[in-house]
């Protein structure tokens, strides 16, 4: 199988997902964005993850190439492709399914709880995440979500964490889930300047120490890429 991503800067990657990736034996491409908008045919990869960024939906006009972007992410869903977006990739799927992007009343910023809405109206694949565990959060904006999706995630700051349309075949997470400890410090150091106190962000000290986090939060990943991997 081919796994293509959309990189946005050069300290948000795949993460544990090139790791889950590698273990199965899929190939990773990727676009390089803040390099060039080289996308690729539909025909060359199977499923596509947008991953996250500083910048906001809305930036067009100093981030020309997300006009691009945004047409390719739309493509690939008409394509019937397995699409993943993280943070601002779930801004950018909500948007251009034609839900509104906006600014969240909190930021949230380091490890919080989110909740899973594990009701028997959401399918086995979404009742089988954890119903309430540590996820790493790095956001100002939130969306609403899309006409014919359905929201399972939550947060005390923030409504909507996730959501899944076609069954999931289209998942959009505000929160991370695949990120590694060095993706952590990384965004520390490029992102965190002068952070405005807020109930919901945390000190970069208390962000480095959680190391217990991780192991959990990538257990839930790999459950929903198993799932995808199985269909």
């Amino acid at each position: 199988m081919n796994i293509h991503y959309l990189q946005h800067v050069p300290f948000e990657k795949l993460g544990v997902i090139e790791t889950w990736a590698e273990e199965n034996k899929h190939t990773v491409t990727e676009t390089r964005l803040f390099e060039n908008t080289d996308f690729p045919l539909q025909e060359s990869f199977d499923w596509l993850f947008v991953m996250g960024g500083p910048m906001n939906i809305y930036e067009e006009k100093t981030y020309p190439w997300l006009r691009e972007e945004k047409k390719f992410i739309q493509d690939t869903i008409k394509h019937g492709k397995h699409v993943m977006g993280i943070c601002l990739g779930a801004q950018l799927i909500a948007d251009v399914c034609g839900a509104k992007v906006f600014s969240n009343k909190y930021s949230e910023i380091g490890w919080f709880p989110v909740a899973n809405d594990r009701s028997e109206k959401h399918p086995e694949w979404v009742r089988s995440l954890s119903s309430e565990f540590q996820a790493f959060h790095w956001h100002g904006d939130t969306f609403e979500i899309p006409e014919g999706a359905a929201s399972f995630l939550a947060s005390e700051a923030c409504a909507h964490q996730g959501f899944y349309m076609d069954g999931g075949r289209i998942i959009g997470l505000q929160c991370h889930f695949e990120l590694e400890a060095k993706g952590v410090h990384a965004l520390i150091a490029e992102c965190y300047d002068g952070e405005k106190p807020g109930p919901f962000v945390q000190d970069k000290e208390e962000i480095r120490n959680a190391h217990d986090y991780f192991e959990n939060a990538h257990a839930q990943l790999f459950l929903i890429l198993d799932r995808w991997s199985s269909e």
